[in-house]
């Protein structure tokens, strides 16, 4: 009896946010990066990417397609196809190994994905979406591979999202070989490490940003002198400081360096010919209220940081959320995405606000169109909420 079962997998994956960037390709084609770096790996239950990956013998003579957020995409792009391609592979050699296993690997995909989060606006979109393509395919083929070995694969679709397949704090390893073999992600601390890491992301624009990154990073590494410095000796040396501070759960060493990594990817961007403008008004806004908050504390209790996209997000702990996210509700309370009830605002965190510069909390005032409030938390989940029914169609 021919095999008509309509077979599924689904996976959410989160959103990472680097506090050493990944800016630069050595092979465009691999994804092979110019420096290491390294992330926090954020909350799903705030941001993330649900797939379910779909296959059957039914699907004969259709192509492979992709629903993102209810509409169609294309799923011809070389970079997509290089996960799919990597990842039928390594199900056909287990097919090869086992010949009753059902030969999945020969089946057209239905893939259907959604974002709860605006995509391409500078929040990670790719990287939580490839790592949950690649997970749901990977469970979908039954692989036995690991989450690093699954990483190589991720890698192949976008860079960043190598490190979406695990949680807590998370290094991608540049890697030196040609092939790209050993340019895998590791995690170097559980999320159960350092619990109280918050992050508080101000939504500047959920607009798809002018620029993307893959274009950006390839005029960088063609015309920014800053860029050759940074990579061969400014990021090792960070990358060193950055995996000690979270050892050690020390987050002014942690704070320092991701500002002062953000303002540095930021100078490489603005060191490209032509020059590459991702922040605006608001976000150096948002650096200058950062920047006074720690003033009045006397001491660093916030860290902003901003990938390739205006959205500043602010690390914080639990233990100073009021000093940080509280001092920002404060001025911001009008804006969607706050937990909890609205309380009334302790005497500290408003001498805090009244002494900040004004004309900052202004701009944040009329140009943060919302907020997400997460912290630190885990890799992709396998869920059985399928976004694809029992006749291989999208779920109503």
């Amino acid at each position: 009896m021919a095999d008509t079962k309509i077979y599924r997998a689904s996976t959410t994956a989160p959103v990472n946010i680097a506090v050493i960037k990944y800016w630069g390709k050595r092979d465009p084609t691999l994804n092979l990066p110019t420096n290491s770096s390294l992330s926090v790996t954020l909350s799903q239950a705030d941001l993330r990417t649900h797939t379910t990956a779909s296959c059957s013998s039914t699907y004969h003579g259709q192509p492979d397609t992709l629903l993102l957020n209810s509409q169609p995409s294309n799923i011809d792009t070389p970079r997509t196809q290089a996960c799919l391609r990597a990842l039928r592979a390594l199900r056909a050699a287990l097919e090869a190994t086992s010949p009753s296993l059902p030969p999945l690997s020969t089946y057209a995909l239905r893939l259907v994905s959604t974002n709860n989060f605006p995509t391409a606006a500078g929040l990670a979109s790719s990287a939580a979406g490839f790592a949950a393509l690649v997970r749901a395919i990977a469970d979908l083929y039954a692989l036995p591979a690991d989450a690093t070995e699954l990483s190589r694969v991720a890698r192949q679709g976008s860079g960043s999202a190598c490190r979406s397949l695990f949680g807590g704090y998370v290094a991608w390893r540049m890697g030196v070989r040609s092939d790209g073999g050993d340019s895998v992600a590791e995690q170097v601390a559980p999320a159960a490490h350092w619990p109280g890491m918050r992050a508080l992301i101000l939504v500047i624009s959920a607009e798809k940003k002018g620029v993307s990154s893959t274009t950006g990073m390839q005029a960088t590494v063609a015309t920014s002198a800053l860029f050759r410095t940074r990579a061969a000796e400014v990021v090792p040396e960070r990358m060193e400081a950055m995996e000690r501070a979270i050892r050690h759960r020390d987050f002014e060493a942690f704070a320092r360096l991701t500002m002062r990594e953000s303002n540095g990817f930021h100078a490489t961007c603005l060191d490209t010919d032509p020059p590459i403008f991702y922040l605006s008004d608001v976000s150096r806004a948002a650096v200058r209220v950062v920047e006074g908050i720690n003033g009045a504390v006397g001491r660093v209790v916030a860290a902003y940081t901003f990938d390739a996209g205006p959205n500043a997000v602010i690390y914080h702990l639990d233990e100073n959320e009021g000093r940080v996210a509280g001092v920002l509700r404060a001025a911001l309370g009008h804006v969607h995405g706050w937990k909890g009830d609205s309380t009334a605002t302790a005497a500290d965190q408003m001498k805090i606000l009244d002494g900040l510069d004004q004309s900052a909390v202004q701009l944040l005032k009329d140009g943060v169109g919302s907020v997400i409030s997460t912290r630190v938390g885990e890799g992709p989940i396998s869920v059985t909420d399928h976004l694809i029914d029992e006749n291989g169609d999208p779920a109503a």
